[in-house]
């Protein structure tokens, strides 16, 4: 457990717990072990290199051994990485003239040779059938033998890993910064989180959690410890139940809740009691849950305990034999009326309501007088409402300009995505933008006023990430909208996959677009050279696990923009493979080196989203010819089987220019707020650190800062999001 703490802080915040041992000569290991991070691109700041020297020879190599296994599964260097085209991407072969050497090998196996026949009468040969297609011809060691070591560059992504705080100290600290979050965690936050509670649940707690799936997962950790819940509607409760039956805490998916044991059932009662008895009307949001309570019903069995009566109604209200007017239907009956007055006034008691229902109410006021009213509502309540909610309604409104004809973009919480037509009605655009000011001088009351802020400039294009779920697991990820640089002559992408239970295939592809979203062309199993590229070739089964990569020159690339995606082309899911993670490096054009190279990886990211089309990120040429991502995050249904790049040419073309027309809230945002409010705001100069504490926003903790200053990265991005 110790071990898997350690790895969870190093994952989280790229810090090394200060390693506990004997004092030693380790100078000689700690080079070593640094030399081996370098190979995989991370590094040993100089405290913590300075740290190690002084330990054991013995505890620096435990600890080496640890993080090396840890480092390498966060740059996706944990698995080999085979080629179905050993030299790729040298000699790859034109797509027909490999698809005729397949047939031509099968016509000279004796078992294969009938059925391709019988294939050639009928006019269409399946490839699958085919005995030297989809499956590796060589070893992995062979493929290693065929490629030159990589040339090092100055390109090369160096991830330095700091020194920390103790073990334990490191620990709390993440779970603090988890459990405490502003903002939804994605899943496999979630996941880290609970473990984190498991062990911190009788130590120091957050002063709130605000979140409230986080505060599900931190309330099964405190019933297993035996302390208080922390619980102040009834859907706490039924988070709770969802979470100790290994179900979706989130409620977007039905939970099939387990048997539970008579304490459990006791503290969910008493919990649900308690709750009801200080706020009787909160037996209205049962409503909102009603199918999910009746079966958690089931399982409580409350009528065996008439001591919590409170309890009781929970479920009579979900059963309907208990009447519960929700705040909602009063809200909607004075809509009805058109009563957009009385529905602001009465909305002012439920300030994140009011927010989240701002454009309908002045869609739907009739005279000015009305959406005055609206506004001023809002103006008055925004001081009570989350930070995350004010930014979230701040980058709407941004978004939604008066002009009509354009398109909305719907994304769920798991990131599927889709588009439609806006038929709104316009927001006026003189009280659009009175919310807005107001918007802005309260996010920007909110915000910290350091002395000095220094900043990244590469910092400022990263979107805020204003939900967990915007963002996926991985190294190098940003936010769902944010803009990065691009630099490098080639562009590599990779993707992996295991299957668990059936044969699994995945297809890399990436699509290229004009600056008008039409397609130019693409690279896939189906085109596996053109003028930009090569394909590394089909791998179809994956019970060892499998990659494809696709490698581009971003100077040859016709058009505008490059989407890479992976198509599940038949088998499991992304969420049900064992594993299945996407990637993409960065070279230049005389590094050589193998298909793989981790420290030339620039992102790596798991992929276990909902759908069967994944759209990690796109890339855009400026008009000045430099190359920049745009982090999508997104997954699209498709087909049960036999997705395919041709096939949804247009879906993600229309998906990405709604995506790219649409502007997020960024770190520089918020930094020109600090400015407005007196902070003095600098750009960084790694050569003139300076020797007191600061504030600093970056890609990544520079070193040599003042061990007082407050670093941002985008480990710890959410710390921006003020309560």
């Amino acid at each position: 457990m110790v071990h898997r703490l350690e790895r969870l802080v190093i994952r989280h915040t790229l810090r090394l717990p200060s390693p506990a041992g004997p004092v030693g000569q380790g100078d000689v290991a700690a080079r070593q072990f640094d030399a081996a991070l370098i190979s995989v691109g991370f590094k040993l700041s100089a405290d913590a290199l300075r740290r190690l020297s002084g330990l054991s020879e013995g505890t620096v190599v435990d600890t080496a051994v640890r993080t090396l296994e840890t480092v390498r599964e966060m740059v996706g260097d944990h698995v080999q990485h085979n080629v179905y085209f050993r030299d790729f991407p040298a000699n790859v072969p034109d797509t027909f003239e490999f698809w005729t050497r397949c047939v031509r090998e099968a016509l000279e196996d004796r078992k294969a040779r009938p059925g391709v026949l019988a294939q050639l009468r009928d006019g269409v040969i399946n490839l699958l059938t085919l005995p030297s297609y989809g499956n590796y011809r060589h070893t992995y060691d062979e493929m290693l033998a065929a490629h030159d070591e990589l040339t090092a560059a100055l390109g090369d992504r160096l991830t330095v890993l700091h020194l920390g705080g103790t073990p334990a100290d490191e620990v709390t600290a993440l779970y603090l910064a988890l459990a405490g979050s502003t903002t939804p965690l994605g899943e496999e936050h979630l996941a880290d989180l609970k473990v984190l509670a498991e062990h911190c649940a009788d130590g120091p707690q957050p002063e709130t959690i605000p979140v409230r799936e986080n505060r599900a997962v931190v309330n099964e950790a405190r019933l297993k410890a035996g302390s208080v819940l922390l619980l102040d509607t009834v859907t706490d409760v039924l988070r709770l139940a969802c979470a100790l039956s290994g179900g979706d805490v989130s409620l977007q998916e039905r939970t099939r809740f387990r048997a539970l044991s008579r304490p459990v059932r006791r503290a969910l009662l008493a919990g649900l009691d308690s709750v009801v008895a200080a706020a009787p009307a909160k037996l209205a949001d049962v409503l909102t849950h009603r199918e999910a309570f009746k079966r958690l019903g089931e399982r409580l069995h409350p009528h065996e305990y008439p001591q919590w009566p409170h309890a009781a109604e929970v479920f009579a209200v979900a059963r309907g034999e208990k009447k519960a007017h929700t705040f909602d239907a009063r809200v909607e009956a004075l809509l009805g009326a058109d009563d957009v007055t009385g529905a602001a006034e009465l909305l002012r008691s439920a300030p994140g309501r009011l927010f989240r229902a701002l454009d309908r109410l002045l869609r739907s006021a009739a005279t000015q007088e009305e959406r005055d009213a609206v506004v001023a509502a809002a103006e008055e309540v925004a001081p009570e409402v989350s930070g995350r909610v004010v930014l979230s309604v701040r980058e709407y409104l941004h978004n939604r300009a008066e002009e009509t004809g354009r398109q909305r973009v719907f994304i769920n919480r798991a990131g599927r995505a889709h588009v439609a037509d806006d038929t709104r009605a316009v927001v006026p655009e003189a009280d659009r933008k009175r919310l807005i000011a107001a918007l802005d001088a309260e996010v920007g009351r909110r915000l910290p006023v350091p002395e000095r802020l220094l900043v990244d400039p590469d910092m400022l294009d990263v979107a805020l990430p204003l939900s967990g779920r915007a963002t996926a697991a991985g190294l190098g990820v940003l936010p769902r909208g944010s803009v990065s640089p691009v630099e490098g002559e080639l562009l590599r992408f990779f993707v992996y996959w295991k299957q668990k239970q059936r044969i699994t295939d995945y297809d890399l592809s990436a699509l290229l677009l004009d600056a008008r979203y039409d397609t130019v062309s693409w690279l896939s199993y189906t085109n596996l050279t053109e003028v930009e590229g090569e394909h590394s070739g089909d791998i179809t089964n994956a019970p060892d696990g499998a990659s494809e990569f696709i490698n581009l020159r971003l100077g040859a690339v016709r058009g505008t923009y490059i989407v890479p995606q992976v198509n599940v082309y038949s088998g499991e899911k992304f969420e049900d493979a064992e594993e299945s993670f996407f990637g993409f490096m960065l070279r230049e054009a005389e590094q050589q080196g193998r298909p793989f190279e981790p420290r030339t990886v620039r992102m790596k990211s798991e992929l276990r989203g909902p759908g069967r089309v994944a759209l990690p990120l796109a890339f855009r040429r400026a008009e000045d010819g430099s190359w920049h991502a745009k982090w999508l995050h997104l997954y699209l249904k498709g087909h049960p089987a036999y997705n395919r790049v041709e096939g949804n040419q247009v879906s993600v073309a229309t998906l990405l220019r709604g995506i790219v027309e649409r502007e997020q809230l960024t770190v520089g945002y918020l930094t020109e707020l600090m400015a407005n409010s007196g902070t003095d705001v600098a750009t960084w100069d790694a050569e003139s650190v300076p020797d007191g504490p600061v504030t600093y926003i970056g890609l990544e903790r520079p070193e040599g800062l003042h061990p007082d200053s407050v670093v941002i990265t985008p480990e710890n991005l959410r710390d921006l999001i003020p309560e």
